[in-house]
């Protein structure tokens, strides 16, 4: 009863057999070769943009951190909600790999950044002359921290904010699959015409064994990813196997078969845990990771029962049975209906 995280969950074996096929024989490095040509126009058809410029890296925090660090300028500040991945969890990398650009932090209700805060946060800045940041651009995250989603009309809302200030637009698609079977919409949909300039497009959290696809819709970026990209030591020289697991991850759209199944996985939790009537949630599940309380009681027994998850928001130690402690449950691709319905045998109707 894995819930802890998408990261923790196993490769698929489709993409190990991609794998296994590019490690035949031998190949040019550091993307000169079959392999990452095929990937790379792939993800131009899976995006609807024959001309972006197409990089892949190991991580999330690499494909974010070198992709804003490409967008902004040192003397400037990225705009991004008060709980990003980019704030919270990447230990300063955008500030590292950005020179010392500093992140604006744009407050949030449900992890969504909404156009009027937005645009208040935008005016704030560049207004101190030399003294303050100067304005730079706009960091979207879906799905958010908080396991909401914006609609494409919301990330078009944002941007078209952003583009009144001549700012650019960068979207952390960690679980960008996920949010894109949770809305039905196309990836062109929620990116470019969206007004989105760049996209980590996130594999590692949906199967795969770790590859996110840096793209950005006008290739004039590309030289200069590509250089930040081998200073910051994020260029594989056997690139060759990060292209072959974003080629097994997209054939046959399995990237999609596989947002779609830990969707379906957590809405069966979802609709268990308001069955219980023990459980309230924080936020709205709209993806596949929810966040919600349930007793201390409760938590003790599944933890008892071997099961694995986050905690959120207060502690075991010492709690009375019956007081609500906050949690954060994910699932993977590979969450089984029986695994969430054990999960869910646990808890008092």
């Amino acid at each position: 009863m894995h819930f802890a995280s998408d990261n923790s969950g196993p490769v698929h074996p489709k993409i190990l057999e991609a794998l296994t096929r590019a490690n035949e024989g031998y190949a040019m490095g550091y993307g000169a070769d079959d392999q990452t040509t095929r990937a790379t126009q792939m993800i131009r058809d899976v995006f609807e943009a024959p001309e972006a410029s197409v990089h892949f890296v190991a991580t999330g925090t690499a494909a974010n951190a070198l992709a804003l660090a490409t967008m902004v300028e040192p003397f400037e500040t990225v705009f991004c909600s008060d709980v990003a991945h980019i704030h919270e969890d990447e230990c300063n990398a955008p500030e590292f790999f950005t020179g010392g650009a500093k992140l604006t932090l744009v407050p949030t209700d449900d992890g969504r950044m909404t156009p009027e805060a937005l645009r208040s946060s935008i005016n704030g800045e560049e207004n101190r002359g030399v003294h303050g940041p100067q304005r730079g651009p706009v960091s979207i995250t879906n799905v958010t921290e908080r396991g909401t989603v914006y609609s494409v009309a919301a990330i078009k809302a944002l941007t078209d904010v952003a583009k009144g200030f001549d700012l650019a637009v960068h979207l952390d698609g960690a679980r960008f699959a996920n949010a894109l079977v949770s809305t039905g919409a196309s990836a062109a949909e929620m990116t470019w015409k969206a007004g989105v300039d760049a996209v980590s497009f996130g594999g590692t959290k949906n199967g795969c064994m770790g590859v996110e696809a840096v793209v950005f819709f006008d290739p004039k970026h590309g030289r200069e990813f590509e250089l930040r990209r081998k200073r910051g030591g994020h260029l594989f020289s056997k690139y060759r196997y990060l292209a072959a697991q974003m080629t097994g991850y997209l054939e046959n759209d399995l990237w999609l078969d596989l947002a779609r199944k830990a969707n379906m996985a957590n809405t069966r939790l979802v609709e268990g845990l308001r069955r219980s009537n023990s459980a309230d949630f924080l936020w709205s599940p709209d993806a596949n990771m929810t966040f919600a309380t349930l007793p201390a009681e409760t938590h003790e027994a599944l933890f008892g029962a071997g099961a694995s998850y986050h905690l959120w928001e207060g502690a075991l130690d010492g709690a009375a049975p019956d007081t609500p402690i906050g949690a954060r449950f994910v699932c993977d691709w590979s969450m089984t209906e029986a695994t969430v319905d054990a999960f869910l045998a646990h808890l008092k109707p």
